[in-house]
């Protein structure tokens, strides 16, 4: 009768996880000095313009020795010799500075790369350093790395917050909230984050604002615009949001007659509120046929046979979307190749699942600068990537936006065909 063999913990007396001791990298960690060395001595010549002992014309300047130097990479701590020069400077001499290994720089930028993901991550300082002392080996972290990361970061977050922004062109802005737990006053409240993402006229998305408010009010999200424009932000072709009334308003202050497109999803949630729950499903079919139509013609036809339709079976249901009104089909006045990135919020919606993801490790952040650094750094980490919307490529076409013909009004009166209302050009 075959047998199998025993496990290996078994052996060993104990369980345990395989650890260490693997070949390749031990060759690799012994050979690291030297591809170091070699690095910076390639660098030195490149900027003097000649080689070690070479004479030649145009030469910058001279080496001037050698000095040790101590760097945590991946493959541990490595010690190496850091070549010195001096470079000619008019009639001074400058002393050369290396760009691939910074003057004070402890550890690889792949490193701490990885200390602020697990930090992000919701990791905390001492399981980090539990996490990565098998790859740092001979180089532990002390208990004020962390630390000095964080507030690094924090000068970066700062300089972002201040950016000026005149230089940036933006075609479209998102605008929404998300609300986290933070201990504020005293005591441990829910406070909104009010976001903002731009896309840029090459379709990429940009962060742009990240404030903690004590609600999204018309004066909170007045005040955060206030700052954006300050800061030299133009207005952009097409405002993105949900309704809020607060967030409406500043919107209208702020920017007035810049076209604004409700959220389809966030208006679907609001009507499928007004009727029972068995009714759901034939709603949500019946607006789906507006927003997803594949024609400007075929979604003002579905618009107006929706209202007919529950006008009769759930007025409320009705009243919802007359109540949004021609800004849930703005988006039909742009390229086709955009209608679906820009009739929902869900750029800034799939940046905020992230967040939310990353705050749910957190029972509660202890100040608020806690959050928007954990927030921010999300971004700027690359921990959430955002790409190009779609049909970013019409983008560079658009330098004016059709105009709503005169007369149109906002909200459809009863019996009155909401197409007439919405006769853009496209």
């Amino acid at each position: 009768m075959h047998t199998t063999k025993p496990m290996v913990a078994e052996q060993m007396g104990s369980l345990a996880l395989p650890q260490g001791g693997d070949p390749l990298s031990e060759g690799i960690r012994f050979r690291i000095r030297g591809f170091i060395e070699a690095l910076l001595n390639e660098e030195v010549d490149a900027v003097l313009g000649a080689g070690r002992y070479e004479r030649a014309d145009g030469r910058r300047g001279h080496r001037n020795g050698s000095k040790p130097r101590e760097l945590t990479t991946s493959f541990g701590k490595t010690v190496f010799d850091r070549p010195r020069a001096v470079l000619f400077d008019n009639e001074r001499e400058v002393e050369f500075q290396s760009t691939i290994v910074d003057r004070y720089r402890r550890r690889s930028r792949e490193v701490d790369a990885a200390l602020l993901g697990m930090y992000f991550g919701g990791v905390n300082t001492r399981k980090v350093q539990q996490a990565i002392r098998p790859l740092l080996r001979e180089a532990p972290l002390s208990k004020s790395a962390i630390s000095r990361l964080i507030q690094r970061l924090k000068e970066y977050f700062e300089a972002w917050r201040t950016m000026p922004l005149a230089g940036l062109r933006i075609a479209y802005l998102y605008l929404d909230g998300i609300y986290v737990r933070v201990r504020c006053g005293g005591k441990t409240r829910s406070l909104p984050v009010l976001a903002v993402v731009g896309i840029k006229s090459d379709g990429e998305k940009v962060l742009l604002a990240l404030e903690l408010r004590g609600g999204e009010s018309e004066g909170a999200w007045k005040g955060l615009l206030e700052n954006l424009v300050s800061r030299g932000l133009k207005a952009p072709k097409l405002l993105i949001s949900d309704g809020s009334p607060g967030l409406m308003s500043a919107l209208e202050l702020t920017w007035p007659g810049v076209p604004r497109q409700r959220c389809a999803v966030h208006k679907l949630r609001n009507l499928l509120s007004h009727a029972p729950e068995a009714i759901h499903e034939e709603i949500r079919t019946d607006f789906h046929a507006i927003v997803y139509a594949e024609s400007v013609a075929e979604a003002r036809s579905a618009y107006d046979g929706f209202l007919r339709k529950w006008r009769r079976l759930a007025a409320g249901v009705a009243r919802s979307l007359e109540e949004g009104g021609e800004e849930l089909l703005t988006f039909l006045r742009f390229p086709k190749s955009q209608w679906k990135a820009i009739r929902t919020t869900n750029v800034i919606e799939r940046i905020n699942q992230e967040f939310r993801r990353r705050v749910k490790t957190q029972v509660c952040f202890p100040t608020e600068t806690a959050v928007l650094l954990v927030l921010f750094g999300l971004v700027a980490s690359g921990m959430i990537r955002m790409r190009r919307i779609d049909g970013y490529e019409d983008l560079a076409g658009m330098d004016t936006v059709p105009p709503v013909p005169a007369g149109t009004r906002e909200v459809a009166p009863e019996g009155e065909p909401v197409a007439a209302l919405l006769a853009v050009s496209v």
